[in-house]
């Protein structure tokens, strides 16, 4: 994210900040920031859990109205059939 923010573009932004805030307030600032990104990333992995524990525990709404009907073996069949046309020829 700041790979292209050199020492001087630092340094200045550092002096911007101690004009504008004060040394005594910068600190609170950054534990404020500090708290607000871990509180972001909290509710973000709570709501990762919730998804994913969502997803493993309920079936599919679709799977459960569908009957679970294998298809019919063709090849069985036609042996089957090879099997009564050769007893009825005999």
């Amino acid at each position: 994210m700041f790979e292209n923010i050199g020492f001087g573009e630092l340094f200045l932004i550092i002096i911007v900040l101690i004009v504008f805030f004060g040394p005594k307030r910068i600190p609170d600032i950054a534990q404020s920031i500090g708290k607000g990104i871990r509180e972001f990333k909290k509710a973000m992995k709570d709501v990762q859990d919730e998804v994913s524990k969502s997803i493993n525990e309920a079936p599919c709404p679709a799977s459960r109205d569908q009957k679970s009907v294998s298809p019919p073996d063709e090849g069985k069949k036609l042996t089957e059939e090879k099997h009564s046309r050769t007893e009825a020829k005999l």
